[in-house]
């Protein structure tokens, strides 16, 4: 990336190092133009907790628009970890994923442009859980995210959605609102066992609902080459994974932790460090990997 473009995002840095931590720090999107591919919507899911899903689709998102290409990031966890890590504080009159999901609000009135240039996002906020009995007696429940991506998806080239770690009504929309899944995967031997169970969900999603989800990759998380455990577990999920595993490792990182907490991704508080480099190249990869590898769908491979 030119050395223009890196400049421009080490000042932004600097301005929010200026703000106030309080208060929102993203606006209305004023809606862009449309394009004329759709977008490639990637849901970012495990149904094990702390496997680095959020921070996964808050720093993937980031790289991607600051490569160029013009993001969404849906924050479908009620927990709304990902809204927090960009600035969104929680207010009762904004509008959420929540409203646009029940035509509330217009979803058009719901995306909130970030300060990062071609990314942009719909919060989620506690109110998401009350969707789950809201839902159980309405016709298609399992599609109503779907309806809303639908009518966004010509306005950008990745749709990203960040969801939470547990099988509900709530993930099934998730997953039948995306094309593809990315898995990320943490180096610890249970993770193995999260993994045969996945693909077991997907599998269900595809039978039962006839839809055609695609498994993007599976993505290694707090993965450190100086640690026996990361390297078997890689190994072993390498041997066993019956899908494309991507070549990016994303490492244990004390900033990845910690930008969060500051309301910004880690290119815009460590873009030095290893794991804004993991995060970046992460990016590259993905966008590569729409011309040079073939998605996987087949799953009646062995099982993890």
């Amino acid at each position: 990336m030119a050395s223009s473009k890196r400049a421009e995002v080490a000042e932004l840095a600097d301005a929010l190092d200026s703000k106030s931590s309080d208060g929102n720090i993203v606006r209305v999107r004023v809606p862009p133009s449309a394009h004329t591919i759709m977008a490639r919507v990637i849901t970012i899911f495990n149904q094990k907790g702390g496997v680095g899903k959020t921070t996964t689709a808050m720093n993937l998102a980031a790289y991607l628009a600051f490569l160029g290409k013009k993001t969404l990031l849906i924050d479908f966890d009620p927990q709304f970890n990902a809204s927090v890590g960009f600035g969104i504080t929680y207010d009762p009159r904004h509008e959420t994923v929540y409203q646009a999901l029940f035509n509330k609000q217009p979803v058009e009135q719901v995306v909130k442009q970030t300060y990062l240039s071609n990314l942009d996002i719909i919060p989620s906020s506690a109110d998401l859980s009350g969707a789950l009995v809201e839902l159980v007696n309405v016709p298609n429940r399992e599609r109503f995210l779907r309806g809303l991506v639908d009518k966004i998806r010509s306005y950008y080239d990745f749709i990203l959605i960040d969801m939470g770690p547990s099988l509900n009504l709530l993930t099934i929309n998730g997953l039948i609102a995306a094309d593809e899944v990315l898995i990320p995967v943490q180096c610890e031997y249970y993770s193995l066992e999260g993994l045969n169970q996945l693909l077991k969900t997907i599998d269900l999603i595809k039978n039962n609902m006839g839809h055609p989800l695609k498994i993007a990759g599976a993505l290694l998380t707090m993965y450190d080459e100086r640690e026996e455990l990361s390297r078997n577990v890689a190994q072993k999920i390498h041997e066993r994974f019956p899908h494309y595993i991507y070549r990016t490792r994303i490492p244990r990182s004390t900033s990845l932790a910690e930008a969060p907490s500051l309301k910004r991704p880690i290119i815009l508080y460590d873009p030095q460090g290893l794991g804004a480099q993991a995060y970046e190249a992460l990016a590259r990869e993905l966008i590569s990997q729409e011309q040079a590898v073939p998605l996987s769908t087949d799953m009646d491979d062995e099982p993890v």
